[in-house]
C-alpha cells in the first residue's frame, strides 16, 4: 500500500529509536510547543482525520491508519511526554495535552477536520480542537469520555492508577506496557516484533507520563468544564459516532455520550476490549468510512 506523508513548513523530522519499519512505518515529525517537541504523524490523503489519544503513544492507531489512509489524511499526535514527544518546563497535564492538539492543528493549518479520540484523548482532543477554531465535521469517540469523571469506582480507579506508588511500581515492572501490548490490549493481531516496537517507546519517562495523565484526570476541573462546553455546543451540533468494545465499558460512557448527544450513532464491537480499533481495525475503519461518507458526502464509503 502506498503511504503518503506530509511535512508542515514549521515542523522538523525527529530521529526515532531503531524500530523495524514493518512494525512502525511512519516518520515522526515535530513542532515546538513551549520549548519542547510535540511529535505527530501525517499519513495519507483526503479529508482530514485527527486521531488523539493521551497516555500511551500513536502506535495504538497503526493498524486502523493503514486501513484509512487510502481514503483520508490521518494525523495522529503523541501527547507531551509520550511516544516521541518531549516534556517542557511546564507541569505535565491534560491541559498541556490539549494545548499540543491545538498547536498541531494550527501549525498544519488544518481548516477542517474530523476528530477521532480514545481514552483521555477525549478530554484533550475535544478541548484542543475546540480552541483551534478549525471546522469540526464530526467526532468519533472510541472508549472515551469528555466530561468530569464521576462515580466512586471511576474516581477510585483513577486515584489508584495515578498514584506515585502505582507509577513507580510500573517503572520497575513495565506491567502497563506489557499488558497493553498483550491480546487484552492492542496486541490481538500483533506479532512479537510489533509488540516489542510498541514497548520500545514506553520507557521510564513515558510510563511516568502515562500515570501523571491519569492523576491529572481527577484534578483538572477547568478542563473538564471546557470539554463539557465543547460537547454541549460544537460536538452536539455535528455528527457523532461512538465505538466501544463490548467487554469494556464499565462506567457507561457510551450511554452517557448518547444522553448528551441523542443523535449519536453507536457501534459496539462484540468481544472488543479497550482498544476496539486494534481488536478489529478493518471493521472499525469501515464503520468510520461509512459514517463519514453518510454525514459529509466525502471520502470513499
Amino acid at each position: 500500500m502506498a503511504i503518503q506523508q506530509r511535512a508542515a513548513k514549521s515542523s522538523r523530522a525527529l530521529t526515532q529509536p531503531s524500530i523495524d519499519d514493518r512494525s512502525w512505518p511512519y516518520q515522526a515529525r515535530a513542532i515546538d510547543v513551549d520549548g519542547a517537541p510535540v511529535a505527530y504523524y501525517d499519513v495519507g490523503s483526503g479529508p482530514t482525520l485527527l486521531l488523539v489519544h493521551t497516555g500511551l503513544w500513536s502506535f495504538i492507531w497503526r493498524d486502523v491508519i493503514q486501513h484509512l489512509s487510502n481514503h483520508f489524511r490521518c494525523i495522529s499526535v503523541d501527547s507531551p511526554g509520550t511516544g516521541h514527544s518531549g516534556i517542557g518546563s511546564w507541569p505535565l497535564s491534560l491541559e498541556s495535552a490539549a494545548n499540543a492538539v491545538d498547536s498541531v492543528i494550527r501549525a498544519l493549518d488544518l481548516r477542517e477536520l474530523t476528530l477521532v479520540v480514545h481514552d483521555l484523548g477525549g478530554l484533550s482532543g475535544v478541548v484542543g480542537a475546540g480552541r483551534s477554531r478549525a471546522a469540526l465535521h464530526g467526532v468519533v469517540a472510541i472508549n472515551t469520555f469528555a466530561w468530569q469523571p464521576n462515580g466512586r469506582f471511576l474516581r477510585l480507579m483513577l486515584r489508584i492508577a495515578g498514584s506515585a506508588a502505582a507509577r513507580e511500581l510500573d517503572v520497575l515492572t513495565h506491567v502497563v506496557p506489557r499488558i497493553t501490548a498483550s491480546r487484552f490490549g492492542i496486541g490481538r493481531h500483533l506479532n512479537p516484533s510489533s509488540r516489542r516496537a510498541f514497548r520500545q517507546s514506553m520507557q521510564a519517562p513515558q510510563i511516568r507520563a502515562f500515570h501523571q495523565y491519569l492523576a491529572d484526570a481527577l484534578r483538572c476541573e477547568p478542563l473538564h468544564h471546557e470539554a463539557e462546553r465543547v460537547v454541549s455546543t460544537i460536538v452536539q451540533r455535528g455528527p457523532l459516532l461512538t465505538i466501544f468494545g463490548g467487554r469494556n465499558d464499565p462506567f457507561g460512557f457510551q450511554a452517557e455520550w448518547k444522553r448528551r448527544v441523542p443523535h449519536a450513532s453507536e457501534l459496539v464491537l462484540a468481544g472488543g476490549n479497550h482498544f476496539p480499533m486494534c481488536d478489529d481495525p478493518s471493521l472499525v475503519a469501515g464503520a468510520i468510512r461509512e459514517w463519514h461518507h453518510a454525514n459529509n458526502g466525502r471520502g470513499t464509503p
